[in-house]
């Protein structure tokens, strides 16, 4: 029995069909975006490069033949990778090394066989670009990539028939929805790998973030331009945000070395007060929940001075969080901060907080002399240093270049980053005799008003000066607001685009881009995505096994074991299988079923008309008996006949042709009565 389905299988393995191939390698390009950020950058450009060869070469028959030219790829392949990372070992030179044999293996292929591992390979690669970065925009692209591949396997086996290049986009979507259900039970209830087995996918790198137990002329100012997220801040409940700048404490610098400072080597916890500073009973408390970024270092942020510290976390001298464990995973707390500060110091504070090197010039040691003879109380000196700074012809640049010393500084190009103020302001106060310490944290942050939360980022890293007065305790000081004001009331990215609007940095065309960035449009699309990027780090990546444990508490399982667990897990994913499947073998009956009683009613009207069928007749046979017997009714009875076999053994018959062969099998018998 012949049919008129026009699906065409591949039946040779000679040949890739030119609409798979383009919807493959549109999933691939949707691969790249990770690798771009952590890869060596020839890795991705060689994967597009072979992507446009393989466009250039397939039409032409050209392809990868030679055994010897494939093994000296291989062996170039595999020096190459360990030229750019000292090793073959490791995450980063593993995936290199998969997507440069990807990029082979897509020159070579040509066969039915290999387009079906290049498609698996993609799905590695989709898995693979995950433990490069889990971040919202790597997430959306990869999901796209993995659908686009299942797009490009159905049109593949589909084969190349006349307007068959989106029907199976259709048939991806409707695959993809049938599998959610399931993913969403195994994403909940599937129990997770305890943190504490510190499973690590890919080294932190430290350029990432401009924290670390040294702070040097120059260090912050390399972050101006970076975009990275640091974390991003709510104040939940009846908190409100402070009323002033928002300064996230971040860590305390005590020894002193010019203009280089750093931390102590391992931060103690605040001595006497049980890990908390001393509280004040008519203090402000604010409270914050911060979702912080994963940088692979312990440092916690909150707004000055924290009192109440999150779990896993201690709080170290200097009024600074510091995590017991290294934060590797998007990390959500909740900290209570107040306004003020303890107006204690210990002898040993005091001494450390007044150490200063003895390489200091007479000329710096003279300034700040000059300043304790002038009014040597400690605010009237801490008001005379901030009237220096500026008065003096200071100058705010995020390119101040590198000094040699603390003179250089102050006396002759006097051009300088937030860290250069700050641990200038410090040494100068230190050496009048006032206990002084540097603070290294973030200032400010984009407020998004659709998300209602505050966005912190790496070009918001900023440096101050804390000071010890008798009547306030530690004191917080910021020079660099002396010299530019504007970066105090405003978030980086804010007060550098406000610079450039305004002439003082850019040239013309920066200042309309600027300006273009800021406009309304721009900015619903910039919080409609950052919020999609929040709710995704909170909501998915964030879901860890403490967050699953307190889920399953909640729903009462969570007492029964893993294996209990597990089993349950099966056993209801089978039942949703079964279930699903049932109802598809429900559906193709009902469907079934009504075209055979319409076809059946079909053959009683032609029965009425002298043409009695066979019950051992098939359709075509009958149809084309039918036919002979009434010359016209010939064109309608083959077409009732033709609808009907792809009704009743195609897999997929067209939308609609059920409705339009019920209308043409009732029309049948009216048309012939009249």
């Amino acid at each position: 029995m012949s049919t008129s389905n026009t699906r065409s299988p591949i039946k040779t393995d000679t040949s890739i069909p030119r609409r798979p191939l383009l919807w493959m390698a549109a999933a691939l390009v949707f691969t790249l975006p990770p690798f771009f950020d952590s890869l060596a950058i020839w890795i991705p450009w060689l994967f597009l490069l072979s992507l446009a060869l393989k466009f250039w070469m397939e039409p032409r028959g050209y392809r990868l033949r030679s055994v010897v030219l494939k093994l000296l790829f291989v062996a170039a392949a595999f020096t190459t990778v360990f030229i750019s990372y000292g090793s073959v070992r490791g995450v980063e030179a593993a995936i290199s090394l998969l997507v440069v044999l990807m990029s082979l293996k897509i020159l070579e292929a040509h066969t039915a066989r290999e387009f079906r591992v290049m498609v698996l390979i993609g799905w590695m690669l989709c898995l693979c670009g995950f433990f490069l970065s889990q971040d919202f925009t790597t997430a959306l692209c990869l999901l796209i990539a993995f659908a686009l591949l299942v797009v490009a396997l159905i049109q593949f086996h589909r084969g190349a028939s006349p307007g068959a290049v989106w029907p199976p986009v259709g048939t991806t979507c409707k695959l993809l929805l049938q599998a959610s259900p399931l993913v969403v039970l195994f994403f909940f209830l599937f129990p997770r790998i305890n943190a504490g087995l510190q499973f690590e996918l890919r080294p932190f790198r430290a350029a990432n973030t401009g924290f670390s137990d040294r702070l040097s002329p120059g260090r912050i100012a390399a972050l101006a331009n970076s975009s990275e997220i640091a974390f991003r801040a709510e104040f939940p409940g009846s908190s409100t945000r402070p009323s002033g700048p928002m300064y996230w404490r971040g860590i305390v610098m005590w020894h002193c070395n010019g203009m280089e400072w750093r931390a102590p080597y391992a931060p103690r916890n605040i001595a006497g007060t049980g890990g908390l500073p001393v509280q004040f009973p008519n203090a402000k408390e604010i409270q914050q929940r911060i979702t912080l970024a994963p940088h692979g270092a312990r440092w916690m942020f909150a707004l000055d001075h924290p009192i109440k510290t999150p779990p896993a976390a201690k709080l170290a001298r200097g009024d600074y969080l510091y995590s017991i464990l290294p934060i590797r995973k998007s990390r959500q707390y909740e900290v209570v901060s107040s306004e003020s500060s303890g107006n204690e110091i210990t002898a040993k504070e005091r001494a450390e907080s007044l150490e200063v090197p003895a390489s200091i010039s007479p000329a710096v040691r003279d300034l700040a002399h000059s300043w304790t003879v002038q009014n040597p109380e400690p605010r009237g000196i801490v008001n005379s240093a901030l009237q220096f700074f500026r008065t003096q012809g200071f100058s705010y640049s995020l390119t101040p270049g590198e000094y040699n010393d603390l003179e250089e500084f102050l006396f002759r190009r006097r051009v300088g980053f937030c860290e250069h103020y700050a641990t200038s302001f410090a040494t100068l106060m230190r050496l009048a005799g006032i206990p002084a310490r540097v603070v290294v944290g973030y200032l400010g942050g984009e407020y998004n008003d659709l998300g209602h939360f505050f966005l912190v980022r790496q070009a918001d890293t900023h440096a101050w000066c804390e000071v010890w007065l008798p009547e306030k305790g530690w004191t917080r000081v910021d020079p660099t607001a002396a010299v530019a004001p504007g970066r105090v009331s405003l978030d980086f990215t804010s007060f550098l685009e406000t610079r450039i609007a305004s002439g003082q940095m850019g040239t013309r065309s920066s200042a309309l881009i600027a300006q273009l960035l800021r406009s309304g449009v721009f900015t619903n699309v910039r919080f409609i995505w950052q919020t999609l990027s929040y709710q995704w780090d909170t909501r998915l990546v964030a879901f860890d096994a403490d967050v699953q444990d307190v889920l399953l508490t909640s729903m009462g399982i969570a007492s029964r074991g893993t294996i209990f667990l597990v089993v349950q897990i099966l056993l209801v994913a089978l039942a949703l299988l079964a279930i699903y499947f049932a109802w598809m073998q429900l559906r193709t009956r009902s469907r079934v079923d009504r075209v055979k009683a319409l076809y059946e009613y079909f053959c009683r009207k032609i029965a009425r008309l002298g043409v009695r069928r066979d019950p051992c007749e098939g359709p075509l046979d009958f149809a084309r008996r039918a036919a002979q017997s009434l010359p016209n009714e010939s064109n309608r009875i083959r077409q009732i006949a033709d609808r009907y076999i792809l009704l009743r053994y195609a897999p997929e018959p067209a939308p609609g042709m059920l409705d339009k062969f019920a209308k043409e099998v009732n029309a049948f018998g009216a048309r012939t009565r009249h």
